[in-house]
């Protein structure tokens, strides 16, 4: 526990400022919590989704899904569909699950088989037949259980991101105590120690503290400009740069409780279901294409061509700061670094930075050791999730454009993805190589074998025998009915969300 009562500043509001404040009220009463937010700089939300962790959130804040999700115009999320990154026939499209305790009957078979396939048998090994979730979203169900469904199962959300910042607000300021501020700052004042000691704003205003937090964007006021904390780029990694995004009517019967990722020629467009509108975007490389041709793309895959819609353009910063915390300075979201939008981890590396700062702030962390050791844990997350993201792009099976090949070709790998290649193009065993390495907690040996049987990658059709050697095989249609009966337990989607309006 902090014994002093200091004053924690947050400079920029948005999902992560708000975020960050909820977090260090809820945990720390005792000390005041300001959040410093320019009236004249917009909320950039360059995703609408997120993973399981934000249910976690909304737990520790005690705020109810029927509190926030009609607010937001928020749907649930049992997944992220892939489609079009793959041109190998039946792997054509792909669903990446959330983890469900079901799922812990059919994995070890899935796991099982997508080895045997790799050696060389002509076994079914494409992930979707195997996992609840996968079902839930095709079917148009939420990934919610009746109270005597014995299993757990995880979900995230889709919503809008400008109303969960201001819902967020809201919370934080009437129930939590956080005083809230509306001021453009200009400057930040260091004092002879180099720390961070004032916020300096347009209209004369000077705003101390104790320890600043840094949600100011891509700017990184205080963690970057004041600070001058190096920014470690990943654009040899991952080609993505910008975005071009457009909304469209949500006019589908069905809302799948799915995100989808739809290759195209230069990146990968979102499909973001709310339940007022769909959420669109195109995340693409600049080094392949410009941003009039960009929206162009997009407008003719949503058929949306000669729309008057507007779109909007984004400039993505990929990369990270080498340290998160610097002195009295802890930047949190975009400020901090941002890894694109493929896999929605943008809050839930927000989430992961203000609660792993909690924890060593309160156990000594003002300490320059303690400091490091939080630093090193969140970089190696930070990486880890690059690592998966850009195992996508390199193992991604099209070959229609110099961008797919050129990612197929990228060499700029860590030695952890160099080594999970490795065991799956050798047959080996590609859940122990992850618990060597340590990198579960990033992606799960699960998620790691639906990306890369998901693109069917195995060897060629023609190079696959029968299986006749006693191997110990799943029986595929007992599967189907076990599935099958697990999804009768799920209401529709849409009949879930009008519930959370009673």
């Amino acid at each position: 526990m902090v014994s002093d009562s200091k004053h924690f500043v947050v400079l920029g509001g948005g999902t992560a400022g708000w975020m960050a404040a909820c977090l260090l009220a809820h945990h720390w009463p005792q000390h005041r919590i300001t959040v410093v937010e320019s009236p004249d700089i917009g909320i950039i939300g360059v995703g609408e989704g997120s993973t399981p962790q934000l249910k976690a959130f909304f737990d520790t804040l005690g705020i109810a899904e029927a509190d926030w999700m009609p607010k937001c115009n928020a749907t649930y999320k049992a997944g992220i569909r892939f489609d079009g990154w793959s041109e190998r026939p039946g792997f054509e499209s792909y669903f990446h699950p959330f983890h469900t305790q079901i799922d812990l009957f059919t994995e070890p078979q899935f796991t099982f088989h997508t080895r045997a396939r790799r050696t060389g048998r002509d076994v079914w090994a494409h992930p979707d037949r195997f996992f609840l979730p996968a079902s839930i979203a095709a079917h148009g169900r939420a990934p919610l259980a009746p109270s005597n469904f014995p299993f757990a199962i995880g979900y995230g959300y889709h919503f809008d991101a400008v109303l969960v910042g201001k819902m967020l607000r809201e919370h934080a300021t009437t129930q939590l105590g956080v005083r809230h501020l509306e001021h453009t700052v200009t400057g930040v004042k260091l004092d002879k120690s180099g720390n961070a000691e004032s916020l300096q704003t347009e209209d004369g205003a000077v705003i101390s503290g104790d320890f600043f937090v840094d949600c100011s964007g891509f700017r990184g006021a205080i963690i970057q400009e004041a600070l001058k904390e190096p920014f470690l780029p990943f654009a040899d990694n991952l080609f993505n740069n910008a975005a071009v995004a457009m909304p469209s009517p949500n006019d589908e019967g069905d809302i799948r409780s799915e995100t989808r990722a739809t290759a195209l020629s230069t990146g990968w467009a979102w499909r973001i279901p709310l339940t007022n509108r769909v959420g669109n975007g195109y995340v693409y490389s600049s080094r392949y294409i410009d941003k009039d041709a960009a929206e162009t793309e997009l407008r003719t895959h949503l058929g949306m061509l000669d729309n008057e819609v507007e779109a909007r353009h984004l400039k993505m910063n990929v990369g990270r700061v080498q340290r998160s915390w610097v002195k009295n300075c802890l930047a949190v979201g975009l400020s901090q670094g941002f890894i694109e939008p493929l896999e929605a981890t943008a809050l839930h590396i927000v989430q992961a930075t203000v609660e792993g700062f909690i924890r060593a702030y309160a156990n000594g962390g003002e300490t320059d050791d303690g400091a490091a050791d939080f630093n090193q844990s969140l970089n190696e997350r930070y990486d880890g999730i690059r690592d998966y993201i850009v195992a996508h792009y390199r193992m991604n099976q099209r070959t229609d454009s110099d961008y797919w090949r050129d990612n197929a070709q990228n060499g700029n790998l860590s030695d952890n993805l160099k080594a999970i290649m490795t065991a799956w193009y050798s047959g080996g065993d590609l859940t122990e190589v992850i618990q060597k390495l340590n990198i579960a907690q990033f992606y799960s040996s699960l998620s790691w074998h639906c990306l890369l049987s998901g693109y069917g990658t195995f060897p060629a059709d023609e190079k696959l025998i029968a299986s006749t050697d006693g191997l110990p095989l799943a029986d595929m249609e007992h599967i189907d009915r076990y599935i099958s009966g697990c999804l009768q337990n799920f209401p529709s989607h849409r009949a879930a969300l009008a519930n959370l309006s009673l």
